[in-house]
């Protein structure tokens, strides 16, 4: 954006919370603080791994161009003018904190980026600098509001994956596929599990040292979640770790 901003001299057009988590997030820089590697190392990370998150941390920032020093604030149901059409600003939660989807009435399309996708589920993560926060309920609400904004014959244009039809029948899949990954926390949990132990309840696929951090954060947004609604209860061992063991 920084880039594009400064080779055109256009303005930046961005909701609050994305501008503010991006430039907390382009400040990161080696080495990682201490509440970062405490955070993962409760999670169960082990000392290798706990090195190779150090090693990579703040990589995001040296793959960005510098941000602008000020951009100009989007809200849910502000209408912009792209090109002669007018789009509506369309907010959802969860898998970033003011995430701006925009629908065009009259092509009957919404630029949905990772807020709904075809095929896999966004990233809904817990990370170190709020490890008490529940993003899963703040995604869930979004999948109950978002059809209500747009027809269910709407051309949705993700991120990831091929544009598609049906947006309520696609969200209703996704939540029903969350709810079930809960119940499975709840079933291991009725004897004590770390944050990495659930991994098999959440994920079909290998968990490597590629998607290591970002499972951690999604099966905490799950255990967060759970444990807010009294459905699991937290203890930490004479090392710090937590574990979790359904109530």
């Amino acid at each position: 954006a920084g880039w594009l901003c400064d080779s055109l001299n256009v303005p930046l057009l961005m909701t609050r919370e994305e501008y503010l988590a991006a430039r907390m997030l382009a400040a990161d820089h080696p080495p990682p603080p201490e509440v970062a590697l405490d955070f993962y190392a409760q999670a169960g990370l082990t000392p290798d791994q706990l090195a190779m998150y150090g090693k990579r941390f703040g990589r995001y920032g040296n793959l960005l161009s510098d941000l602008p020093e000020s951009y100009y604030r989007i809200k849910d149901g502000d209408r912009l003018t792209i090109n002669g059409r007018r789009w509506e600003v369309v907010v959802g939660r969860g898998h970033s904190p003011e995430h701006a989807c925009l629908f065009c009435p009259d092509l009957n399309v919404l630029i949905a980026g990772d807020q709904a996708l075809p095929t896999i589920s966004p990233n809904v993560s817990v990370w170190p600098t709020e490890p008490a926060a529940d993003p899963l309920e703040e995604w869930l609400a979004s999948c109950a509001e978002l059809p209500g904004r747009v027809p269910e014959d709407t051309l949705v244009l993700p991120s990831h994956g091929r544009p598609f039809h049906g947006l309520r029948r696609r969200l209703t899949t996704i939540t029903q596929e969350h709810e079930a990954g809960l119940q499975k926390v709840i079933a291991l949990c009725k004897e004590p599990q770390r944050v990495v132990d659930v991994f098999p309840a959440l994920f079909r696929g290998r968990i490597t040292d590629t998607n290591l951090i970002m499972a951690t954060g999604e099966s905490m947004a799950h255990l967060n979640y759970l444990e807010r609604r009294g459905a699991l209860q937290v203890t930490r061992d004479a090392s710090g770790v937590r574990w979790y063991r359904a109530s």
